[in-house]
């Protein structure tokens, strides 16, 4: 059923999702004057807020307690039998979502000139919409901008049988009220891992089928042979150059029949993971009939000012394909409303890319990597340092990783680092600020930071590659 242009509702702009992009953007194109509306199909916060970073990170705090009261002893401390109250966890999990969700819709719902509506979205034309709200109803609207901020949802690999039994994804395993007795978790990305490394600390027996040669294949091979180290260490089972062929369930269990190069498995679980991937939500917005262009995975054409090939709507957060990363949903916000609002020229040309997989110890991200930086023929230095020659690593012995950062030889500037430590993604922040300034690795060599501290040791991860 299509509504009359005639009876739509008229509106300055329209945000379609409310992310960590859709969200700001939609209060902040409403209190500069233009009659806004923010259309959201389900729960105010996006994908973070709901099923990313907000839950898991929740999760992996309560995951992190049982390992270190496991080591208690380590420490010279005597604790009882643990257990891990999987209900609990799940209760606190929820609790801190629902706060921050409804902290943001409280604070959406009291912004004059933005009406919140809950609905699925879908294009009528270039500049309208119809949703379909949760009564069944029909609603038309219509803008002469429109922002789509819809995200991605987790992908379904072709795997005979998968349609036939019971798996989860990261979001179900989120919601399950006791310990599973084997988790397998399909894909070595970082959704697996931290999902992974998580219930084996709960108490599950896990195991990652990873179908590279290493897990997290956009990492340079050290780092995920060490996260390798790291896990395997914790009792994980790795299995690498393995895929999954068939799954099948037999008398309450599940069995994963996996090729390891020429040799046939069949492990059995109780629990399926499936954390392969994710595909853009773009085919629930009827684009064609809009003319916005998508590539062949479904992700949304911009150009660097996040502009769609339809003048006057743009795309911003996952949907539009690029580092999927809550923060880069923010800056996407940014941009647009230093260019929208603020009449400035401002791209994603050059900007840095963040990021922290939160397995334990963290792998903080920035900039090159290794490998990147030789691929693009960069004459290079690389400075290293285990965690293990670490003061303050030692004194609360976590002393599992290692510290990175790749040099220009010629300008000294840092390109790019890897942090695997404790804290590593804040570790990794405090060289990105000196990216952003443009200092030499020199100026974090020879810098005084307070002793003792982990960000102590970038003193010495410089000087020990002079010393080379």
């Amino acid at each position: 059923m299509n509504i009359s242009r005639d009876t739509a509702q008229e509106y300055d702009a329209i945000v379609i999702g409310s992310g960590q992009g859709g969200t700001p953007l939609s209060r902040t194109l409403a209190e500069a004057g233009p009659r806004t509306a923010l259309i959201e199909r389900e729960h105010i916060g996006g994908t973070c807020v709901n099923e990313g970073c907000t839950p898991t990170k929740t999760m992996v705090a309560s995951g992190r307690v049982a390992y270190l009261a496991r080591r208690a002893a380590d420490y010279g401390v005597r604790t009882g039998s643990i257990s891990v109250d999987m209900a609990r966890v799940r209760q606190r999990k929820r609790d801190v979502v629902n706060s921050f969700r409804n902290g943001s819709q409280k604070r959406l719902e009291k912004t004059a000139n933005l009406e919140l509506v809950f609905g699925d979205a879908s294009f009528t034309g270039p500049k309208s919409l119809q949703v379909r709200l949760k009564d069944g109803n029909l609603r038309a609207v219509r803008a002469e901008r429109i922002f789509i901020n819809v995200g991605t949802r987790a992908s379904r690999p072709q795997l005979d049988g998968l349609d036939r039994v019971p798996f989860l994804d990261n979001t179900s395993i989120m919601e399950l009220d006791a310990v599973p007795e084997h988790l397998v978790v399909l894909g070595g990305g970082y959704v697996g891992l931290e999902f992974g490394q998580m219930f084996r600390r709960f108490g599950s027996k896990v195991t990652i089928v990873q179908m590279r040669e290493q897990l997290l294949s956009r990492e340079d091979p050290d780092i995920a042979a060490e996260v390798t180290k790291i896990l395997q260490q914790e009792g994980v089972e790795v299995l690498l150059k393995a895929k999954a062929q068939r799954v099948r369930q037999s008398e309450g269990r599940l069995k994963i029949e996996i090729r390891i190069e020429d040799q046939q498995r069949t492990i059995e679980s109780t629990h399926l993971l499936v954390a392969t991937g994710r595909v853009p939500n773009s085919d629930r917005l009827n684009l064609k009939v809009a003319g916005v262009e998508t590539d062949a995975q479904g992700f949304i054409r911009v150009n660097n000012r996040l502009e769609t090939n339809v003048a006057g709507v743009y795309a911003l957060g996952d949907v539009k394909g690029g580092p999927a990363f809550t923060h880069i949903s923010y800056d996407d916000f940014r941009v647009i409303r230093a260019n929208v609002l603020e009449k400035k020229n401002v791209t994603t040309d050059n900007r840095l890319v963040p990021y922290t997989v939160f397995i334990d110890p963290q792998l903080g991200r920035i900039g090159l990597s290794e490998s990147q930086a030789r691929e693009a023929g960069r004459k290079v230095r690389v400075a290293k340092l285990a965690m293990s020659s670490v003061a303050r690593a030692i004194e609360i012995d976590e002393t599992r990783g290692f510290m990175k950062a790749i040099v220009d030889a010629t300008t000294d500037q840092i390109l790019g680092a890897a942090v695997l430590g404790i804290e590593g993604g804040e570790i990794m922040a405090v060289l990105e600020v000196a990216m952003m300034g443009k200092l030499p690795y020199t100026a974090l060599r020879d810098g005084i930071f307070a002793h003792p501290t982990l960000a102590e040791s970038l003193n010495n991860l410089f000087m020990a590659m002079d010393q080379k």
